[in-house]
């Protein structure tokens, strides 16, 4: 289920009435930061980046994600744009590369959507804003030059935002990059969704505090960068709005299934469930 308060799409709505509902349970033990929180993060790591003159790797997936943080950075550019962390360093001057065909694809099939967008977003167009085409945007095609970017990048001290696909590392253009950056130490990497056990994600979040290592392509990394994580931006609606979407059903279903998370996070929202709608059945299916 789609989190809610994303200003490129519409917040889900429950249904008056069902007998049954199935529902998933990724962020079903703990809440996302609020908006205002996480892009202060976001912020911060793009300072550091500008600071330390390297890059900020974004392993997202193409739709949904990576339309959300280019409306992010969109804002955070256009309130700090003027503000010189260095004497020779401002916002202008940090390039947000999409090294994603699809990821620009669906960025196109977004701006030509926005009719759909909220009062937030529409409010910006009509103020001659382009939150999903401002000029700091670099798109990345094809794969000589994606490979180009990845060897500029890792020589370059031009400081920049890469997005890139897949999201949990496991394969992708985001692979080449992190094999050329992640032993970097003026590389950031900022993990803004959930990382499912097994994946290169979950390890490099799990092992960069202990400057451990992944294995990429059966070749192991030492973990040098600076490792990140941001969960508000993740697609996934958290505890919170999993609860409130229950809540706000008019008639409530006689049965709750619970799916698509970790064991325990399913188990925690089924405690939550129960405690909360005793008359209601809640099960975890097999």
């Amino acid at each position: 289920m789609g989190a809610a308060y994303i200003p490129l799409l519409p917040s889900p709505k429950p249904p008056y009435h069902t007998d049954v509902l199935v529902i998933e349970s990724t962020y079903g033990d703990r809440n996302h930061e609020g908006r205002h929180d996480r892009r202060k993060r976001l912020k911060q790591v793009i300072e550091s980046s500008l600071q330390n003159k390297g890059t900020v790797l974004i392993p997202a997936f193409s739709i949904g994600r990576t339309q959300e943080l280019l409306y992010e950075i969109e804002q955070i550019i256009h309130e700090f744009r003027d503000a010189k962390l260095t004497k020779n360093l401002n916002w202008d001057d940090i390039e947000v590369i999409i090294d994603s065909p699809m990821a620009a694809k669906f960025t196109g099939f977004y701006r030509k959507l926005s009719a759909y967008w909220d009062k937030e977003a529409k409010a910006k167009v009509k103020s001659d804003r382009h939150p999903l085409s401002f000029e700091q945007i670099v798109t990345i095609d094809d794969h000589q030059t994606h490979l180009q970017t990845v060897e500029y990048l890792a020589k370059s001290t031009r400081p920049a935002i890469v997005i890139a696909a897949s999201g949990m590392c496991t394969g992708g253009r985001v692979v080449n990059y992190l094999k050329a950056l992640i032993t970097d130490k003026h590389t950031d990497i900022l993990f803004v969704g959930y990382q499912a056990k097994g994946t290169a994600g979950r390890d490099i979040q799990k092992y960069a505090q202990s400057n451990g290592y992944v294995e990429l392509e059966g070749k192991p990394y030492t973990i040098e960068a600076q490792v990140h994580t941001l969960s508000g931006y993740s697609a996934h609606a958290d505890q919170h709005d999993l609860i409130n979407f229950v809540k706000r059903m008019r008639i409530k279903p006689n049965d709750i299934r619970i799916v698509h998370g970790d064991e325990e996070a399913k188990l925690e929202l089924k405690d939550k469930f129960e405690r909360l709608f005793p008359d209601i059945k809640v099960s975890i299916p097999k």
